[in-house]
C-alpha cells in the first residue's frame, strides 16, 4: 500500500495519519474534510487549531469535550462577555491547555467574530470566500500552507484576531471542508467530494 494509506479495522483504506491514535479513525471518517457552514463549529475549530499550535492534534482531540465545557460550547456570543476572572478560572482548569495567551485569544476572537457576523451575516460566508480553486491545489497532504490560507490569516489578523497564522488557517480549511485533502485511495475521499458537491456555499449579506 502507499505510505500515505493505512487500513481500518474494516479493511478499507484510510489516510495514514489515522494510525497515530485509535480515536483518529472516527474523526477522520465522520468529520475531517466534510464541509461545515455552522458558525459555532467553525469558531470552535479555529480556536482548537490555535490551541494545537506547538502541540499534537491528539492532545487537543482528547480534551475537546473539556474545551467545550470550559468555553460554553464555543458560543462566541457568550464567550465575548468573559472577564479576567474567567481567564483565571480557565488557567486552573486541568482539562484544557492552560496557556494564558491562547485562552485570552479565544475571548478576543469571540468579540472579533461578533463584529465579523455583523458585517458579513455569518462566519461561514466569510470563511468560504477563501475556498481554493481545486485545479490549483497541490497533491493531498503535501502542503502546510497555501495562497488562500496566507490570505485568510492576513485578513483575520487585520481584523484583530489572534493566534491565526497561515498554518493554523490551512489546518482549519482542511478540517472544515474548504478543501478535500484526503489522499487519493482513501475511502473517505469520495464521500467528502460528494458532500462538497452537494454543499450549498454560504453567501455574504452584502
Amino acid at each position: 500500500m502507499s505510505e500515505k494509506i493505512t487500513k481500518g479495522t474494516d479493511g478499507r483504506p484510510r489516510c495514514s495519519w489515522c494510525d497515530a491514535a485509535p480515536e483518529f479513525f472516527n474523526y477522520h471518517d465522520n468529520e475531517w474534510g466534510f464541509p461545515v457552514s455552522d458558525d459555532q463549529r467553525l469558531f470552535e475549530k479555529i480556536c482548537l487549531e490555535s490551541f494545537q499550535s506547538g502541540l499534537s492534534w491528539r492532545t487537543i482531540l482528547a480534551k475537546r469535550e473539556n474545551f467545550r465545557d470550559a468555553f460554553q460550547s464555543f458560543d462566541f456570543e457568550k464567550i465575548s462577555s468573559f472577564s479576567q476572572r474567567d481567564v483565571s478560572r480557565l488557567l486552573k482548569n486541568k482539562g484544557i491547555v492552560r496557556h494564558r495567551g491562547k485562552i485570552e485569544s479565544v475571548i478576543n476572537n469571540a468579540n472579533r467574530a461578533k463584529e465579523l457576523v455583523q458585517r458579513e451575516g455569518s462566519l461561514a460566508a466569510f470563511f468560504w470566500r477563501y475556498e481554493p480553486d481545486e485545479k490549483k491545489l497541490l497533491e493531498p497532504q503535501t502542503a502546510s500552507t497555501s495562497e488562500e490560507s496566507v490570505a485568510l490569516s492576513k485578513e483575520l489578523k487585520k481584523q484583530g484576531w489572534k493566534f491565526v497564522g497561515p498554518t493554523t488557517a490551512y489546518a482549519f480549511m482542511q478540517a472544515m471542508g474548504l478543501i478535500n485533502d484526503h489522499v487519493k485511495g482513501c475511502v473517505i475521499r469520495s464521500e467528502v467530494e460528494h458532500a462538497r458537491k452537494e454543499f450549498k456555499r454560504p453567501c455574504s449579506k452584502k
